[in-house]
């Protein structure tokens, strides 16, 4: 799509650029991360306007993934194509992936400081981080006698039987039932189409990749007996599945990975709360893990495998609904099991606020104290999340275990 009367046309190498700026800037999580974009891309270099903006944000929030990787995505496929889409996804997630790919690295050669104070406050503050997630997606979600009911069945079902009630399963029958209950009800429509210009062929195409490798990777996993290629076969499924924003990762990831024994829930906890202190987006945790995991491939591979495979699949998804998005955001059938979907979702991330991050971070009363006090200056006074993280990690250091 032409840029609108921009002074400097947008090339590869700027694209790339100026989203690393943003990768190393953007702090405060994916609702921050689209004001940040809007201010660069329609703002100030005016290579999209403000209507094709909100239809790309509409679109990813709509779908499962990283809304803010996947609309960093978006506005470079926009504008160049899919070596545009690439360039801007690998500037906005190569600083924290690195970063995240070196702790784990550290934390798979050296062993984490389970008694470590600073390491105590990384984990608290995970759970005041989440806290305010489930809040929130509460508040947004779940506004309906009907969704608050499915959000706590969910719960229930993560809590009460944790060895057969994957996120997975919780989250198809949310879909089901929220198409049952909602799919009479008429749901507005915005009338302007999403101005990209891709066919649909290259649409089915690419929706025909996405599901092909979700429905081959695990055979292909299984007959090769590559642990490597576990690892991609779940962060791809895990990348398929995250409804509702980037915090819903969280107990996805744990079902992959700790359930597996590749991370325990000290580690996967602690690699949580560095993730908050970090600028772009959350899912480099996923570098983390890779690197950090107990069975080889790890380290800087493992890392590569398991950032690689989280993202692709939404990258993927994202690219070939494009062209059919007009269709998808009218049909009252598919609203209505997102609907389902997302309420689903907020469940889960209620469950997973106590198993593994209660459990694991809250051990007294001054664990408890300091998690309602980073609430309250994340909710109430909305400090950033990176700066909760220094602040629990410090007083972990000099309290908690001084």
């Amino acid at each position: 799509m032409p840029a609108p009367h921009s002074s400097q046309p947008p090339t590869i190498l700027r694209l790339f650029l100026s989203a690393l700026r943003l990768g190393l800037t953007s702090f405060g999580g994916p609702v921050a991360h689209l004001g940040f974009f809007r201010d660069e891309y329609v703002a100030r270099r005016r290579w999209l306007d403000d209507s094709a903006f909100g239809d790309l944000v509409a679109l990813c929030q709509a779908l499962p993934g990283p809304a803010s990787s996947q609309v960093i995505f978006g506005i470079g496929l926009a504008t160049k194509g899919w070596l545009g889409g690439l360039a801007c996804w690998a500037g906005f997630t190569l600083p924290s992936a690195l970063i995240m790919m070196a702790c784990g690295y550290k934390a798979a050669s050296m062993g984490v400081f389970p008694h470590a104070g600073w390491l105590a406050g990384l984990k608290i503050a995970a759970v005041a981080v989440v806290a305010q997630a489930v809040w929130g997606m509460g508040t947004q979600l779940c506004t309906d006698r009907s969704r608050l009911t499915l959000a706590l069945m969910a719960a229930m079902a993560m809590l009460l039987m944790p060895a057969g009630a994957t996120p997975l399963v919780v989250i198809v029958i949310g879909g089901l039932l929220g198409w049952a209950r909602y799919r009479r009800i008429r749901i507005p429509t915005t009338p302007a189409p999403l101005p990209f210009e891709l066919s649909h062929t290259r649409g089915a195409a690419t929706l025909l990749l996405f599901f092909l490798l979700l429905l081959l990777l695990p055979a292909a996993a299984s007959w090769t007996h590559s642990q490597g290629l576990l690892y991609f076969n779940g962060f791809y499924r895990v990348g398929a599945l995250v409804f509702g924003g980037g915090h819903v990762v969280l107990p996805l990831l744990q079902s992959q990975v700790v359930r597996r024994g590749w991370v325990d829930d000290g580690t996967f906890v602690a690699g949580y709360g560095v993730a908050q202190a970090l600028p772009g987006p959350l899912f480099s945790f996923a570098a983390y893990l890779g690197a950090a995991a107990k069975v080889a491939p790890n380290g800087w591979l493992g890392g590569l495998i398991c950032l690689l495979g989280i993202y692709l699949s939404p990258l993927l998804l994202m690219a070939g609904a494009i062209p059919f998005w007009e269709t998808l955001r009218r049909a009252r059938s598919a609203q209505a099991a997102l609907r389902g979907a997302n309420a689903a979702v907020t469940g889960i991330l209620l469950a997973a606020l106590y198993d593994p991050l209660w459990q694991t971070a809250i051990h007294s009363g001054r664990d408890l104290a300091l998690a309602m006090g980073s609430f309250v200056l994340l909710f109430v006074w909305r400090f950033p999340p990176w700066l909760i993280v220094l602040l629990t990690a410090l007083a972990g250091q000099m309290w908690l275990k001084g």
